[in-house]
């Protein structure tokens, strides 16, 4: 009996995470392509999008400033998670 572990390493959720969201992208860009124009479409690439910053750090030595990061999700950037994540899960 093959007993597969039940710890999951927060490297391989964010490694997770980054690859669907990029493989959602390519996605949505494709669809540009291989979808009509109309209401399905509409529907598979509006995106919702969450935004933090900018933010400035001052650190004496050294000053930066990061942002606006910005967060784009639509249904294909939750199929690339989520294919992303059954194929990760079936590697192991």
């Amino acid at each position: 009996m093959l007993v597969r572990p039940t710890y999951r390493s927060p490297w391989r959720v964010v490694a997770i995470l980054a690859l669907g969201f990029l493989l959602g992208a390519i996605l949505t860009k494709l669809s540009i392509w291989f979808l009509p124009v109309g209401p399905f479409r509409e529907f598979f690439t509006t995106t919702i999008s969450a935004s933090l910053g900018p933010l400035s750090v001052d650190l004496l030595v050294l000053a930066f400033t990061l942002g606006p990061i910005v967060l784009k999700v639509n249904l294909f950037s939750v199929a690339g998670v989520l294919l992303v994540a059954y194929v990760a899960r079936m590697m192991l």
